[in-house]
């Protein structure tokens, strides 16, 4: 009787356990149509980033020959398309990634071309843009340029930038290029400097990380077929790389199609996860000696069938890394179209049964993550071929996990913060995250790092150890909040206003409704678009839910208040 109550018990904990990550895709609701990336070659890029500062992230989508990179807008939950570049010359676009190359504070538009040149669209204030890529010396012509990675290589407070060149044709004068960034305005070319190669590497993507935690960025690049074996350049700390792929283990032989940098087991050793469109994934476990080791078939993420884009995220903010992979299949064979893996605590990785993917079956390439509602639960964005549109999948798992967001504002490293470590403490127990620009396949993540905090209801600090070598500790910093830290260890204004509020799944029809410092004795109505009341009740405690069933689909907006207090929150009601 007893094993029959524990066993029981067991199934009924783990169904709820797995039955907490849910996401639901909502791209056409939430206004991303017209979004598809057509039939361009191997697929393009896609970023999920706030690009105008408002505080919520923004997406950004690249274009086949003949069609414009489009721009939605994030409006408190709901996207609209808008037009930044009237001079958007129609290439065949990869890489579309929001960078401040010139530390002014507010982001420039770098745009990789696989038909023409890229561009660099330099934003001179207020969103007006402007092309300096001649000026800048970025200019390329070679018709085959991918993926981009930007990084500050030799710590001089610049974003440099990393392209990749990948051609059909080994005849092709193709190769990769490393470009300082001057700190003027414009660029060079250093390979030869540097020590990186001029070969025809059939190069897809890279990544500017720090493997062996010295301080530097090292820069690992995925290479396209067998005869060219994937690169690791360590940064020697004077301007200078050294190729360790043999002594590092990274030196891997495949189709390797993108770069995604994690510490998914949270020892402070950063791994990478690369895509392959033929014999399975490579899941590269960092040993924290100077090499690797390939654990993709033991841990159950090698996917096995034609991968491009993958990210990591903790969907349900359970304090561990899950991972989302992109894949080229239409779900009309056995090969998997694509993968979400739920980390299971302990390093391992496998499939739930019903977390909302079960129709993600659309060609796919780059995927990206940020957060559609400033919930803190973070969600996904995916390029598709025609005939799909974008897909943004909401992530509408079980709020009942505490969340952190991070972003960073440089002073004497770039502006970005990017190559820093964050680290948070719960009880001693750790995490850690590694700011990149440049992820995956194609791709580019919000600017906020997203950490989950599961049940607990305090952080011990947050630690930031910067490019520039300054270390910044926040002691005891607000959960469920969006907090920018600015190097010297200022906190920057909270640009989530709403963060006290908080309301899923939205869009919906049943909501829940969680409030932080609660204030007791407040009033709740929902009202529409004209300002008519048409439900209220007295709010008597921080969790409530209401269910709007019967209210027609559309936008309302609820309320809710006291003498001190006051909520607002637009409602979509599908």
């Amino acid at each position: 009787m007893r094993f029959f109550f524990l066993l029981t018990f067991y199934l009924f904990f783990c169904s709820n356990f797995f039955a907490q990550i849910q996401f639901n895709e909502e791209a056409l609701l939430l206004g991303c149509s017209n979004s598809s990336y057509g039939l361009g070659t191997y697929g393009g890029g896609i970023s999920f980033f706030d690009f105008d500062k408002d505080g919520w992230d923004d997406i950004t989508v690249s274009s086949e020959t003949g069609d414009p990179v489009r721009f939605y807008k994030n409006n408190t939950g709901v996207f609209s398309q808008i037009d930044f570049i009237s001079f958007d010359p129609l290439f065949e676009t990869k890489t579309v990634q929001w960078i401040d190359f010139d530390n002014d504070g507010d982001y420039d538009l770098f745009v990789t071309s696989f038909s023409d040149s890229n561009i660099l669209y330099q934003n001179i204030g207020n969103m007006v843009f402007e092309d300096v890529t001649i000026s800048s010396g970025l200019i390329l012509n070679d018709n085959s340029n991918y993926g981009s990675s930007w990084g500050d290589y030799d710590k001089d407070g610049f974003l440099d930038v990393f392209i990749c060149s990948r051609s059909d044709f080994q005849e092709d004068d193709t190769q990769n290029y490393l470009y300082h960034n001057n700190g003027d305005g414009t660029f060079s070319i250093v390979n030869d400097q540097a020590g990186i190669d001029n070969n025809h590497n059939l190069s897809f993507c890279s990544s500017f990380f720090d493997y062996n935690n010295d301080g530097w960025q090292d820069l690992y690049i995925a290479n396209d077929k067998i005869d060219t074996q994937n690169l690791l350049y360590k940064n020697n700390g004077n301007g200078t790389f050294t190729e360790v792929g043999e002594e590092t283990g990274t030196n891997i032989s495949m189709d390797g199609m993108s770069t995604t940098i994690g510490d998914y087991n949270e020892d402070g050793w950063l791994d990478i996860y690369v895509t392959n469109t033929i014999a399975g994934n490579v899941f590269l476990k960092n040993n924290g000696d100077g090499t690797f080791t390939d654990v993709a078939s033991t841990n159950g993420t090698l996917f096995e069938s034609a991968a491009w884009g993958a990210v990591f995220l903790d969907a349900e903010n359970d304090t561990d890394l899950d991972l989302y992979v992109s894949g080229e299949l239409d779900g009309s064979t056995s090969f998997l179209p694509s993968a979400f893996y739920e980390n299971n605590g302990n390093g391992n990785f496998s499939i739930p049964m019903s977390a909302g993917f079960e129709n993600d079956t659309a060609r796919s390439f780059s995927n990206a993550i940020g957060d559609i509602n400033n919930d803190g639960y973070p969600d996904i964005t995916v390029l598709n071929y025609e005939p799909d549109d974008i897909f943004v999948w909401n992530n509408i798992s079980d709020h009942n996990n505490n969340w952190l967001k991070v972003k960073l504002e440089g002073v004497i490293s770039n502006r970005q913060g990017i190559g820093s470590w964050i680290e948070i403490s719960i009880d001693g127990n750790k995490q850690y995250r590694y700011t990149l620009c440049g992820e995956g396949f194609l791709g580019q993540n919000s600017a906020y790092e997203f950490f989950g905090l599961g049940l607990a209801s305090s952080v011990d600090y947050i630690k930031v150890t910067w490019l520039s070598g300054q270390v910044d500790v926040i002691e005891n910093p607000s959960i469920n909040s969006h907090i920018t830290i600015i190097e010297g260890g200022e906190l920057g204004m909270n640009e989530n206003h709403e963060n006290n509020l908080l309301v899923y799944p939205n869009p919906g029809k049943k909501f829940h409704i969680k409030i932080n410092n609660f204030n007791e004795k407040m009033i709740l109505y929902v009202s529409d678009v004209t300002g008519k009341i048409l439900y209220s009740r007295f709010q008597p405690s921080k969790d409530i839910s209401i269910d709007l069933s019967e209210f027609s689909s559309g936008v309302y907006f609820l309320n809710i208040f006291n003498e001190s207090q006051k909520f607002t929150k637009k409602l979509i009601i599908n």
